[in-house]
């Protein structure tokens, strides 16, 4: 059953390029657009054509729907996307910031979603 929160005529084009079994398919984020760093990315968002459920949950949150949609309607009027390329600039930033584990303090988790258990 297709997620209730993606546009319908999305999910023909996802079965097509998605099919059961197959780890190597590569389905862009950004159709049309995935080749150039802008944010026309939101506009596929606002429209139900999310492709994670991370990125779709954006739509749930009145703060963040309210940026998706500001986004959006920059890119569909072709303009310059100040606040997003000011925003991206921040987040990189902050996540540069992080202190991150690494070597024998980090782990790679065998299970993306669980903390791995002791000892691994």
């Amino acid at each position: 059953m297709p997620d209730p929160a993606l546009d319908r005529r999305y999910v023909p084009r996802l079965k097509s390029k998605c099919r059961p079994g197959d780890i190597t398919a590569l389905v862009e984020m950004d159709p049309g657009s995935f080749r150039t760093f802008d944010a026309s990315y939101y506009r596929h968002v606002a429209r139900g054509r999310a492709l994670f459920t991370s990125d779709e949950t954006l739509m749930l949150d009145p703060f963040t729907r309210d940026y998706v949609l500001r986004q959006a309607a920059v890119a569909a009027a072709g303009g310059y996307p100040a606040e997003f390329f000011t925003d991206f600039v921040a987040s990189m930033v902050k996540m540069g910031n992080m202190q991150v584990l690494t070597g024998a303090q980090g782990e790679v988790r065998r299970r993306c979603g669980a903390v791995n258990p002791m000892g691994m």
